[in-house]
This record gives C-alpha cells, structure tokens and sequence, in this order.
C-alpha cells in the first residue's frame, strides 16, 4: 500500500466521524478549540486503535466483524442521535434559554461511544488489512491522525451551524448521527 493510498483510506475512515462532530458541535454552548481538539484526540485514539482490533481478529476470525460491523454502528449511532432528538424536544424553552442550557462539553463517554460507534468500518478495514503485506501501525496512524483533524474541524463547523439552527441544534445533530448509522447500514446492505 503506497503512501496515496493510504492517505486515501484514511480521510475516507475519517468521514463518518466528520459528520458525527458537526452534529456533537451543534449540541454544544459554544464549543471551543479546546473541546473541539479534545473531540478530536479521543475520535482519532479511538479511530486509530480499531484498525489494528481489526487486524488482530483479521488473523483470527476474518468475518466475525465484517458481517457485522454496519448493524453495531447503526444501532449505536441510531440510539445517540435518537436521544439527543429526544433531548432537543423536550422542552419547549426560547431560543436564548436553550443555548444557555447547553453543554460546554459532552462527556468522555458518550464521545468515547460515538467514536466508538463511526470506528467499526475502520476495524473492518482492520479485518481485510490482515490479508495483505501492509504496514498496519503506519496506516492506523494515518487513520487516527485524519480524524482527528477532521473531527475537529467537524466540531468547529457544528458551532457555526448550531448558532444558525439556534434552539433545535441538538435535533440536527441528533438527526446527523442517526443519518450516518443508516448511511453506513445502507451502504453495506446494498454493496453485498
């Protein structure tokens, strides 16, 4: 695998996890760089890691995640955007209360989840990786490193449209999270 393929694999593993932060930005009071780079660094540690999960049950057990790696991120994916759709409508507050009772920062285990949940793709690229002459450790670097500058991008971008959106921004963010989980099954659905 040459370095442009690589790096090709990498932002492609990294895109789900895009999509996942705008949505995680959108639910934030404001997020700033900070929040946004430690969204960053625990998506790319996470991203990084299951490649190399993947790998190790590649040499193990080839299909054991494959066939199911696109229902996991559905349902995981699903349940976070449909809880924070929930969360969104709840209450029937104005504009200016929402965004005051808006988080500053998500906790690290429902980031640790969502990253969880936009990785499984990744360990079953990990998975195919076992069966070619591939530098894993190199590649899952790129993977992490992608995501982490791209899931913080995608943090800082969910700000500006969470000021946009105003007070349903944790719906839209609900709703990008539930989309990525039915992009994701559907994408693996109709590729088998």
């Amino acid at each position: 695998m040459n370095a442009l393929s690589t790096a090709a694999l990498a932002m492609a593993m990294s895109t789900d996890a895009f999509a996942a932060a705008i949505g995680k930005g959108t639910a934030l009071k404001q997020p700033r760089w900070t929040e946004a780079l430690r969204t960053g660094a625990i998506f790319g540690v996470i991203e990084g890691i299951t490649p190399l999960v993947g790998w190790l049950l590649g040499l193990t057990a080839v299909n054991a995640v494959k066939e199911w790696d696109h229902w996991i991120a559905f349902v995981l994916l699903g349940t976070l955007g449909l809880h924070m759709v929930y969360n969104g409508l709840k209450t029937d507050q104005s504009e200016v209360d929402a965004v005051e009772d808006k988080p500053s920062r998500h906790s690290f285990a429902r980031l640790a989840l969502t990253g969880f949940a936009t990785s499984i793709d990744a360990m079953a690229v990990g998975v195919g990786l076992a069966f070619i002459d591939v530098n894993i450790a190199y590649v899952a670097a790129a993977i992490g490193f992608a995501t982490f500058v791209m899931v913080t991008l995608g943090v800082m971008l969910g700000r500006v449209m969470g000021a946009v959106v105003g007070k349903r921004a944790e719906i839209v963010g609900g709703i990008v999270l539930a989309a990525v989980g039915a992009a994701i099954l559907f994408e693996h659905l109709t590729a088998a």
